[in-house]
Protein backbone atom coordinates (compact mmCIF):
# COMPACT_ATOMS: atom_id res chain seq x y z
CA UNK A 1 0.00 0.00 0.00
CA UNK A 2 1.17 3.27 -0.55
CA UNK A 3 1.12 4.56 2.93
CA UNK A 4 4.91 5.87 3.09
CA UNK A 5 6.49 8.93 1.43
CA UNK A 6 9.71 7.01 0.89
CA UNK A 7 13.47 8.52 0.38
CA UNK A 8 14.86 5.90 -2.50
CA UNK A 9 17.70 4.96 -0.39
CA UNK A 10 17.98 1.31 0.53
CA UNK A 11 20.69 -0.28 3.19
CA UNK A 12 21.97 -3.69 2.77
CA UNK A 13 23.67 -4.41 5.92
CA UNK A 14 24.72 -2.38 9.45
CA UNK A 15 27.20 -1.97 12.08
CA UNK A 16 27.23 -0.32 14.97
CA UNK A 17 26.17 3.52 14.53
CA UNK A 18 26.24 2.69 10.71
CA UNK A 19 24.24 1.81 7.77
CA UNK A 20 25.60 0.62 4.05
CA UNK A 21 24.06 0.70 0.84
CA UNK A 22 24.54 -2.22 -2.00
CA UNK A 23 27.29 0.04 -3.15
CA UNK A 24 29.03 0.28 -0.09
CA UNK A 25 28.23 3.89 0.72
CA UNK A 26 28.25 4.49 4.59
CA UNK A 27 25.58 6.77 6.67
CA UNK A 28 25.77 7.39 10.06
CA UNK A 29 22.62 6.57 11.43
CA UNK A 30 21.29 9.21 13.96
CA UNK A 31 18.08 7.91 13.73
CA UNK A 32 18.36 4.45 14.71
CA UNK A 33 15.10 3.15 13.18
CA UNK A 34 12.94 5.68 14.92
CA UNK A 35 14.73 4.73 18.48
CA UNK A 36 14.61 1.27 18.05
CA UNK A 37 17.91 0.25 17.50
CA UNK A 38 19.44 1.13 20.65
CA UNK A 39 22.21 -0.98 20.92
CA UNK A 40 23.40 -0.22 17.14
CA UNK A 41 23.22 -2.33 13.99
CA UNK A 42 24.23 -6.15 14.23
CA UNK A 43 25.12 -5.79 17.76
CA UNK A 44 27.22 -8.99 18.58
CA UNK A 45 25.02 -9.71 21.78
CA UNK A 46 22.02 -9.58 20.02
CA UNK A 47 23.15 -12.22 17.01
CA UNK A 48 24.04 -14.51 19.17
CA UNK A 49 20.76 -14.43 20.92
CA UNK A 50 18.92 -14.82 17.84
CA UNK A 51 21.00 -17.28 16.06
CA UNK A 52 20.77 -19.74 19.69
CA UNK A 53 17.16 -19.40 20.43
CA UNK A 54 16.34 -20.19 16.37
CA UNK A 55 18.13 -23.14 16.63
CA UNK A 56 15.59 -24.25 19.40
CA UNK A 57 12.18 -22.45 19.46
CA UNK A 58 10.55 -19.68 18.10
CA UNK A 59 6.97 -19.81 18.44
CA UNK A 60 4.70 -22.55 21.11
CA UNK A 61 1.48 -20.22 22.21
CA UNK A 62 0.71 -18.22 25.23
CA UNK A 63 -1.84 -21.58 26.61
CA UNK A 64 2.38 -22.69 27.67
CA UNK A 65 4.43 -21.67 30.47
CA UNK A 66 7.44 -19.51 28.25
CA UNK A 67 10.29 -19.77 30.81
CA UNK A 68 11.63 -16.66 28.85
CA UNK A 69 8.41 -14.41 29.97
CA UNK A 70 9.07 -14.97 33.19
CA UNK A 71 12.76 -13.83 33.20
CA UNK A 72 12.48 -10.75 30.97
CA UNK A 73 9.33 -9.59 33.06
CA UNK A 74 11.06 -10.36 36.41
CA UNK A 75 13.78 -8.30 34.85
CA UNK A 76 11.51 -5.19 33.85
CA UNK A 77 9.66 -5.36 37.40
CA UNK A 78 13.04 -5.15 39.07
CA UNK A 79 14.13 -2.23 37.50
CA UNK A 80 10.54 -0.24 37.58
CA UNK A 81 7.51 0.20 39.70
CA UNK A 82 5.84 -2.56 38.49
CA UNK A 83 4.84 -5.82 39.54
CA UNK A 84 3.12 -7.22 36.50
CA UNK A 85 3.90 -7.29 32.24
CA UNK A 86 2.28 -8.11 28.93
CA UNK A 87 4.57 -8.74 26.34
CA UNK A 88 3.66 -7.83 22.74
CA UNK A 89 4.94 -7.24 19.36
CA UNK A 90 4.60 -3.64 19.36
CA UNK A 91 4.29 -0.08 20.95
CA UNK A 92 0.74 0.58 19.58
CA UNK A 93 -0.52 -3.18 21.08
CA UNK A 94 1.07 -1.93 24.56
CA UNK A 95 -1.17 1.26 24.36
CA UNK A 96 -4.20 -0.82 23.37
CA UNK A 97 -3.42 -3.24 26.36
CA UNK A 98 -2.74 0.16 28.46
CA UNK A 99 -5.81 0.84 27.56
CA UNK A 100 -7.60 -2.00 28.17
CA UNK A 101 -6.30 -2.36 31.64
CA UNK A 102 -7.36 1.23 32.65
CA UNK A 103 -10.88 0.62 31.88
CA UNK A 104 -10.88 -2.80 33.14
CA UNK A 105 -9.27 -1.88 36.70
CA UNK A 106 -12.65 0.59 36.96
CA UNK A 107 -14.81 -2.13 36.02
CA UNK A 108 -13.60 -4.32 38.31
CA UNK A 109 -14.21 -1.74 41.27
CA UNK A 110 -17.53 -1.44 40.04
CA UNK A 111 -17.42 1.84 38.10
CA UNK A 112 -17.78 0.88 34.23
CA UNK A 113 -18.50 4.70 33.49
CA UNK A 114 -15.25 5.49 34.04
CA UNK A 115 -14.06 4.90 30.38
CA UNK A 116 -12.53 7.97 29.80
CA UNK A 117 -8.30 8.43 28.58
CA UNK A 118 -7.20 11.51 28.64
CA UNK A 119 -4.99 12.83 26.61
CA UNK A 120 -2.71 15.67 24.93
CA UNK A 121 -2.09 17.46 21.98
CA UNK A 122 0.89 16.44 20.27
CA UNK A 123 1.00 13.15 21.49
CA UNK A 124 1.79 9.67 19.47
CA UNK A 125 0.42 6.96 20.73
CA UNK A 126 0.40 4.23 17.47
CA UNK A 127 -1.06 3.54 14.96
CA UNK A 128 -4.43 1.45 15.78
CA UNK A 129 -7.52 2.66 16.12
CA UNK A 130 -7.90 3.01 19.97
CA UNK A 131 -4.49 4.69 19.69
CA UNK A 132 -4.74 7.14 17.10
CA UNK A 133 -8.15 8.45 18.90
CA UNK A 134 -6.07 8.49 22.27
CA UNK A 135 -3.65 10.54 20.29
CA UNK A 136 -6.73 13.07 18.81
CA UNK A 137 -4.43 13.63 15.56
CA UNK A 138 -7.12 14.86 13.31
CA UNK A 139 -4.67 13.56 9.97
CA UNK A 140 -4.41 10.44 11.22
CA UNK A 141 -7.80 10.17 12.56
CA UNK A 142 -9.06 11.19 8.86
CA UNK A 143 -11.22 9.01 6.79
CA UNK A 144 -11.64 5.91 9.57
CA UNK A 145 -14.74 7.12 10.39
CA UNK A 146 -16.25 8.64 13.64
CA UNK A 147 -14.18 9.43 16.67
CA UNK A 148 -14.61 6.55 19.44
CA UNK A 149 -15.92 7.87 22.71
CA UNK A 150 -14.18 7.34 25.72
CA UNK A 151 -11.15 9.65 24.37
CA UNK A 152 -10.35 13.15 25.44
CA UNK A 153 -7.60 15.80 24.49
CA UNK A 154 -6.36 18.77 26.63
CA UNK A 155 -3.58 21.12 25.44
CA UNK A 156 -0.15 19.91 26.51
CA UNK A 157 1.08 22.19 29.74
CA UNK A 158 -2.45 23.34 30.11
CA UNK A 159 -3.22 22.22 33.84
CA UNK A 160 -6.02 23.91 34.25
CA UNK A 161 -7.70 22.39 31.16
CA UNK A 162 -6.44 18.81 32.58
CA UNK A 163 -7.99 19.46 36.12
CA UNK A 164 -11.30 20.54 34.39
CA UNK A 165 -11.15 17.65 31.99
CA UNK A 166 -11.33 15.43 35.09
CA UNK A 167 -15.06 13.78 36.04
CA UNK A 168 -16.82 11.31 37.19
CA UNK A 169 -15.97 9.02 33.80
CA UNK A 170 -12.42 9.37 33.58
CA UNK A 171 -10.42 6.43 33.61
CA UNK A 172 -6.88 7.55 33.12
CA UNK A 173 -4.08 10.29 31.74
CA UNK A 174 -2.27 9.03 29.09
CA UNK A 175 1.24 11.16 28.44
CA UNK A 176 4.28 10.85 27.18
CA UNK A 177 6.68 12.19 29.77
CA UNK A 178 9.02 13.38 26.18
CA UNK A 179 7.19 13.53 23.33
CA UNK A 180 8.41 12.10 20.31
CA UNK A 181 6.66 12.23 17.29
CA UNK A 182 4.68 15.51 18.10
CA UNK A 183 7.68 17.79 18.78
CA UNK A 184 10.82 16.51 21.23
CA UNK A 185 8.66 18.46 24.41
CA UNK A 186 9.88 17.19 27.29
CA UNK A 187 7.06 17.35 30.43
CA UNK A 188 9.14 19.02 33.40
CA UNK A 189 9.94 16.96 36.33
CA UNK A 190 7.24 18.77 38.61
CA UNK A 191 4.59 18.51 36.29
CA UNK A 192 5.02 15.09 36.46
CA UNK A 193 5.29 14.99 40.02
CA UNK A 194 1.88 17.20 40.00
CA UNK A 195 0.25 14.44 37.75
CA UNK A 196 0.86 11.70 39.75
CA UNK A 197 -0.60 13.59 42.74
CA UNK A 198 -3.47 14.41 40.58
CA UNK A 199 -4.20 11.48 39.67
CA UNK A 200 -3.87 9.67 43.47
CA UNK A 201 -6.65 12.63 44.37
CA UNK A 202 -8.83 11.59 41.67
CA UNK A 203 -8.72 7.84 41.61
CA UNK A 204 -7.29 8.28 38.18
CA UNK A 205 -4.54 5.56 36.49
CA UNK A 206 -1.85 7.36 35.06
CA UNK A 207 -0.58 5.81 32.09
CA UNK A 208 3.17 6.67 30.49
CA UNK A 209 4.04 6.20 27.06
CA UNK A 210 7.76 5.59 27.38
CA UNK A 211 7.89 3.73 23.89
CA UNK A 212 10.39 6.34 22.54
CA UNK A 213 11.19 8.09 25.43
CA UNK A 214 12.17 4.81 27.90
CA UNK A 215 14.89 2.28 28.20
CA UNK A 216 18.01 4.52 28.69
CA UNK A 217 17.10 7.22 26.03
CA UNK A 218 16.84 10.10 28.43
CA UNK A 219 19.93 8.35 30.46
CA UNK A 220 18.12 7.22 32.90
CA UNK A 221 16.43 3.73 32.08
CA UNK A 222 13.25 5.91 31.79
CA UNK A 223 12.38 9.11 31.56
CA UNK A 224 10.18 9.71 34.27
CA UNK A 225 12.96 8.56 36.95
CA UNK A 226 14.16 11.94 36.55
CA UNK A 227 11.19 12.67 38.62
CA UNK A 228 11.70 11.61 41.72
CA UNK A 229 7.80 9.61 43.41
CA UNK A 230 6.03 10.27 39.73
CA UNK A 231 6.02 6.45 39.41
CA UNK A 232 2.73 5.73 37.01
CA UNK A 233 0.36 2.97 37.89
CA UNK A 234 0.42 1.62 33.96
CA UNK A 235 3.35 1.79 31.34
CA UNK A 236 4.22 1.17 27.65
CA UNK A 237 7.52 -0.05 26.33
CA UNK A 238 8.70 -1.25 23.22
CA UNK A 239 11.35 0.25 20.53
CA UNK A 240 14.47 -0.83 22.21
CA UNK A 241 13.18 -3.50 24.12
CA UNK A 242 14.24 -5.70 21.49
CA UNK A 243 16.96 -3.49 19.91
CA UNK A 244 15.36 -4.03 16.94
CA UNK A 245 13.41 -7.27 16.79
CA UNK A 246 9.76 -6.52 17.33
CA UNK A 247 9.10 -6.48 20.89
CA UNK A 248 6.93 -4.37 23.59
CA UNK A 249 5.54 -4.56 26.84
CA UNK A 250 2.56 -3.10 29.12
CA UNK A 251 3.78 -2.66 32.96
CA UNK A 252 1.17 -2.29 35.66
CA UNK A 253 1.33 -2.50 39.39
CA UNK A 254 -1.02 -5.54 40.71
CA UNK A 255 -3.36 -3.24 41.81
CA UNK A 256 -3.73 -1.39 38.43
CA UNK A 257 -3.72 -4.79 36.81
CA UNK A 258 -6.50 -6.30 39.24
CA UNK A 259 -9.35 -6.50 36.47
CA UNK A 260 -7.26 -8.40 33.69
CA UNK A 261 -8.22 -12.04 34.49
CA UNK A 262 -7.79 -15.11 32.38
CA UNK A 263 -9.35 -14.37 28.98
CA UNK A 264 -9.15 -10.35 29.13
CA UNK A 265 -6.45 -9.59 26.75
CA UNK A 266 -4.31 -12.12 24.69
CA UNK A 267 -1.78 -12.12 21.69
CA UNK A 268 -0.83 -15.26 19.26
CA UNK A 269 2.59 -13.73 19.32
CA UNK A 270 3.18 -11.17 21.59
CA UNK A 271 6.01 -13.01 24.07
CA UNK A 272 7.15 -16.27 21.91
CA UNK A 273 10.76 -17.51 22.88
CA UNK A 274 12.27 -15.83 19.96
CA UNK A 275 11.00 -12.37 20.97
CA UNK A 276 12.54 -12.87 24.36
CA UNK A 277 15.65 -14.15 24.00
CA UNK A 278 16.33 -11.04 21.70
CA UNK A 279 14.19 -9.06 24.70
CA UNK A 280 16.02 -10.57 27.75
CA UNK A 281 19.64 -9.73 25.58
CA UNK A 282 18.82 -6.35 25.13
CA UNK A 283 17.66 -5.39 28.44
CA UNK A 284 20.98 -7.18 29.76
CA UNK A 285 22.66 -4.10 28.09
CA UNK A 286 20.35 -1.45 28.55
CA UNK A 287 20.55 -1.42 32.11
CA UNK A 288 24.13 -1.66 32.47
CA UNK A 289 25.24 2.13 34.18
CA UNK A 290 27.93 2.66 31.70
CA UNK A 291 25.83 2.75 29.18
CA UNK A 292 23.54 5.68 30.74
CA UNK A 293 27.23 7.43 31.56
CA UNK A 294 27.81 7.30 28.00
CA UNK A 295 24.24 8.59 26.85
CA UNK A 296 24.56 11.79 30.01
CA UNK A 297 28.00 12.21 28.00
CA UNK A 298 26.72 12.59 24.23
CA UNK A 299 23.68 13.93 25.09
CA UNK A 300 25.27 16.99 27.01
CA UNK A 301 27.84 17.23 23.54
CA UNK A 302 25.02 17.50 21.55
CA UNK A 303 22.92 19.92 23.38
CA UNK A 304 25.95 22.01 23.59
CA UNK A 305 27.08 21.76 19.64
CA UNK A 306 23.36 22.49 18.92
CA UNK A 307 23.52 25.37 20.85
CA UNK A 308 26.19 27.01 19.33
CA UNK A 309 24.45 25.72 15.31
CA UNK A 310 21.61 27.71 16.76
CA UNK A 311 23.73 31.08 17.98
CA UNK A 312 25.42 30.62 14.14
CA UNK A 313 22.77 29.67 12.18
CA UNK A 314 19.20 31.39 14.15
CA UNK A 315 17.67 31.71 10.25
CA UNK A 316 17.28 27.60 10.26
CA UNK A 317 17.41 26.63 13.92
CA UNK A 318 14.83 28.06 16.04
CA UNK A 319 14.87 25.95 19.09
CA UNK A 320 16.30 22.93 20.67
CA UNK A 321 14.08 19.90 22.72
CA UNK A 322 13.87 16.89 24.02
CA UNK A 323 15.66 15.51 26.51
CA UNK A 324 19.43 12.73 26.80
CA UNK A 325 19.40 11.03 22.97
CA UNK A 326 15.96 12.43 22.23
CA UNK A 327 16.88 15.53 20.38
CA UNK A 328 14.40 17.48 18.67
CA UNK A 329 15.55 20.94 16.61
CA UNK A 330 12.83 23.43 15.96
CA UNK A 331 13.32 24.70 12.27
CA UNK A 332 12.94 27.79 10.28
CA UNK A 333 13.33 25.61 6.89
CA UNK A 334 11.00 22.99 6.24
CA UNK A 335 11.93 19.87 8.37
CA UNK A 336 11.55 17.43 5.07
CA UNK A 337 13.94 19.98 3.23
CA UNK A 338 16.76 19.89 5.90
CA UNK A 339 16.55 16.02 6.89
CA UNK A 340 17.27 15.16 2.79
CA UNK A 341 20.12 18.14 3.42
CA UNK A 342 21.19 15.96 6.10
CA UNK A 343 21.25 12.70 4.04
CA UNK A 344 23.40 14.35 1.57
CA UNK A 345 26.28 14.69 4.16
CA UNK A 346 25.47 11.11 4.38
CA UNK A 347 24.33 11.83 7.81
CA UNK A 348 20.82 10.06 8.62
CA UNK A 349 18.17 12.17 11.16
CA UNK A 350 14.16 11.34 11.74
CA UNK A 351 10.82 14.21 11.14
CA UNK A 352 8.56 15.47 14.00
CA UNK A 353 6.03 17.56 14.55
CA UNK A 354 6.09 21.02 14.77
CA UNK A 355 8.91 21.32 11.92
CA UNK A 356 11.23 19.53 14.32
CA UNK A 357 13.95 17.25 12.95
CA UNK A 358 14.73 14.36 15.75
CA UNK A 359 18.44 12.73 16.27
CA UNK A 360 18.07 8.86 17.94
CA UNK A 361 20.99 7.63 17.69
CA UNK A 362 22.24 5.01 18.89
CA UNK A 363 22.99 4.88 23.26
CA UNK A 364 26.39 3.75 22.28
CA UNK A 365 27.12 6.30 19.81
CA UNK A 366 30.91 7.70 20.70
CA UNK A 367 31.73 10.87 21.01
CA UNK A 368 33.96 10.95 17.92
CA UNK A 369 30.52 9.51 15.93
CA UNK A 370 28.63 12.56 17.41
CA UNK A 371 31.26 15.03 16.81
CA UNK A 372 30.71 13.56 13.00
CA UNK A 373 27.10 13.95 13.23
CA UNK A 374 27.46 17.86 14.72
CA UNK A 375 30.08 18.21 11.31
CA UNK A 376 27.09 16.80 8.98
CA UNK A 377 24.58 19.35 10.83
CA UNK A 378 26.36 22.25 10.44
CA UNK A 379 27.16 21.34 6.44
CA UNK A 380 23.11 21.29 6.44
CA UNK A 381 22.62 23.99 7.92
CA UNK A 382 24.85 25.87 5.36
CA UNK A 383 22.74 24.09 2.86
CA UNK A 384 19.35 25.21 4.09
CA UNK A 385 20.35 28.67 4.66
CA UNK A 386 21.72 29.02 1.15
CA UNK A 387 18.97 27.52 -0.33
CA UNK A 388 16.82 29.92 1.43
CA UNK A 389 18.55 32.70 0.39
CA UNK A 390 18.49 31.51 -3.35
CA UNK A 391 14.53 31.59 -3.16
CA UNK A 392 14.75 35.63 -1.75
CA UNK A 393 16.77 35.92 -4.62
Amino acid sequence: MGVYARTPLAFERGEGARLYTADGEAYLDCMAGIAVNALGHSHPKLVQAVKDQAEKLWHTSNIFTIPGQEKLARMLTDHTFADVVFFTNSGTEAIECAIKTARKYHWARGNPERIDIIGFDGSFHGRTIAAVNASGNESYLEGFGPKLPGFVQVPWGDHEALKAAIGPTTAAILIEPVQGEGGARAVPDQCLKGLRQLCDETGVLLIYDEIQCGLGRTGKLFAHEWAEGAEPDIMAVAKALGGGFPVGACLATVEAAEGMKPGSHGSTYGGNPLAMAVGLAAMEELVKPELMDNVRAVAGYFTQQISGLKDRFPDVVVDIRGKGLLIGVKLATPNREFMQHARDQHLLIAGGGDNCVRLLPPLNLTLDEAREAVSALERACEAARAKAQALVA
